[in-house]
């Protein structure tokens, strides 16, 4: 039998997880509503790309749907020039 080759990278068989789902799920409950996640919405949104923006819905009539979802244009309206 001949020797076998060094590998010249490592390739992982993505078998397992990289990070614990709970530390995902807790990082995830700080940087949403924080002022990061603002932030990086309003310079998205400078920039001009679509930036979705989670608000309280203004009818009050639909019990359901507390919060919906809004296009940022919508909300921050650009002064035309």
């Amino acid at each position: 039998m001949g020797k076998k080759r060094q590998r010249t990278k490592y390739v992982s068989k993505g078998e397992r997880k990289p990070i614990d789902p709970r530390w995902r799920k807790e990082y995830r409950r700080e940087y949403n509503g924080s002022t990061a996640q603002m932030q990086n919405k309003l310079e998205a949104w400078l920039m001009g790309k679509k930036v979705m923006l989670t608000i309280e819905n203004p009818n009050k009539n639909e019990t359901n749907k507390r919060f919906i979802r809004v296009n940022a244009n919508d909300v921050w309206k650009r002064r035309s020039a």
